[in-house]
């Protein structure tokens, strides 16, 4: 019992737990509709674009958080600005963007000789750095995604299954797609402290994504991404004390291995309804949906694309 208990006697590690349970509930919120909207890519550009505010701050000596919110406003902006010219593709423009604010990042750090720890934060993180005044931090950047999520459901689930509903419902799909980017930047923003800019998607997009094929619907799907990632976030503590490796990066390798043990699990499960579904019918009658039986079928309550569905 003292090696499950022992490390989080200690304070810093004990604020690095709060602060990852912090982070996994916000990024739940927003990486469950990064997830459904197949947004992967945009959150790992956003993410990669911290860098140069964040390194600015730090060659000048300021704060890091203001430095990423900053560089979080400015993709955000590109983003939107961007995505309204129609002759190249989306990920095109967000592939430009993510260069060119990656590059602007390393340009930054390679004009100073002493950058070597610091940039080593930023990329990977240090949770056992967390501060009672990030604690805060977190908490309110948690009040507020709550009370984004809530406010911005309805147009967020419309844009995220129908677009064009959206449209003719007057919900505003454009004013939503900002308001879900500011949600995404907000995550981003609260998670690079403790898991750095190269790793922040482990907790972003694999909580939501091994939930996905357990969870009835929406909301579902964020409760049970934020009980996954403060689970990684434990266990992530617990190895990396035990084991003297990197606790950040241990946090979110697990969030990835629980992500593939989730649906590991499903696959067997849904093997294993269509033997018993074949076994139970009546000799000679034809399979009912036979596409379940080359693969683990839809789950529970989830619409015929594979997404969960929300009322």
């Amino acid at each position: 019992m003292e090696w499950l208990t022992g490390p989080f006697e200690v304070a810093f590690v004990q604020r690095a737990l709060w602060g990852g349970v912090l982070v996994s509930a916000i990024c739940a919120l927003a990486g469950t509709w990064v997830v459904l909207r197949g947004m992967a890519f945009l959150g790992d550009a956003m993410s990669h674009g911290l860098l140069p505010g964040v390194a600015i701050a730090a060659l000048l000596g300021g704060n890091l958080l203001v430095g990423a919110v900053v560089s979080a406003a400015v993709m955000t902006a590109g983003v939107t600005v961007l995505g309204r010219g129609p002759r190249l593709s989306q990920d095109t423009r967000i592939g430009l963007l993510f260069v060119g604010m990656l590059s602007l990042g390393v340009i930054v750090v390679s004009r100073s000789q002493s950058f070597a720890v610091d940039l080593t934060g930023i990329l990977f993180g240090d949770v056992l750095a967390v501060r009672e005044q990030d604690l805060f931090l977190l908490g309110v950047a948690l009040l507020v995604a709550l009370a984004v999520s809530l406010l911005g459901h309805r147009a967020f689930l419309a844009l995220t299954f129908d677009p064009r509903k959206a449209a003719t419902l007057g919900l505003r799909p454009r004013l939503a797609h900002a308001a879900l980017l500011g949600l995404l930047a907000l995550a981003i923003v609260a998670s690079f402290h403790i898991v750095g800019t190269l790793l922040v998607l482990g907790l972003l997009i694999a909580p939501p994504a091994a939930a996905l094929p357990w969870a009835r619907g929406v909301r579902g799907v964020m409760a049970l991404a934020a009980a996954i990632g403060m689970t990684a976030t434990f266990l992530g503590l617990l190895l990396s004390w035990h084991l003297s490796t990197a606790a950040g990066a241990t946090v979110s390798a697990l969030a990835v291995g629980l992500f593939f043990l989730s649906h590991l699990a499903s696959g067997i499960r849904g093997r294993r309804r269509a033997r018993r579904s074949a076994h139970g019918r009546a000799p000679g009658t034809p399979a009912a949906g036979v596409a379940s039986l080359s693969g683990p079928g839809p789950r529970p309550g989830a619409a015929a694309t594979g997404r969960p569905r929300d009322h």
